[in-house]
């Protein structure tokens, strides 16, 4: 399996680059091997979110815009994350009785293909 390339970010705030190739939504660990070429074990519930971007560098000066429509990428949703931060995006998995869920960012030129959004993270959820 190819590895995908993360950035993962901890409730706590910290962040950390590399890439993954045992992320699975239904395991509370995986494993990421970091830029630095270190393999670290995260615990999904210590997280915010897992972010599957493009590159892991990003463009730092980038201002996301949420207002694209993805075709068959769900129910459109936004998630107010407890640390301030909204995302809007679609997906096709959002439970409220599940640990975490997907969505697809509604911005398509960022580098955020797709993001896990860890439930207990968050302020608010909803269908938008």
């Amino acid at each position: 399996m190819q590895p995908n390339k993360v950035v993962i970010q901890s409730k706590k705030g910290t962040i950390t680059k590399g890439q993954t190739s045992d992320f699975f939504p239904n395991k509370a660990q995986f494993h990421l091997t970091t830029l630095e070429g270190n393999v670290e074990e995260f615990k999904i519930e210590e997280l915010k979110a897992v972010f599957f971007v493009k590159d892991c560098d990003g463009d730092k000066s980038y201002e996301y815009s949420y207002d694209d429509a993805i075709t068959g990428g769900g129910r459109k949703i936004k998630v107010d994350f407890a640390d301030g931060e909204e995302i809007i995006g679609y997906t096709q998995g959002y439970s409220p009785n599940r640990a975490g869920f997907f969505i697809t960012p509604a911005d398509l030129k960022g580098n955020n293909k797709k993001i896990f959004v860890i439930k207990s993270a968050t302020k608010n959820v909803q269908f938008i």
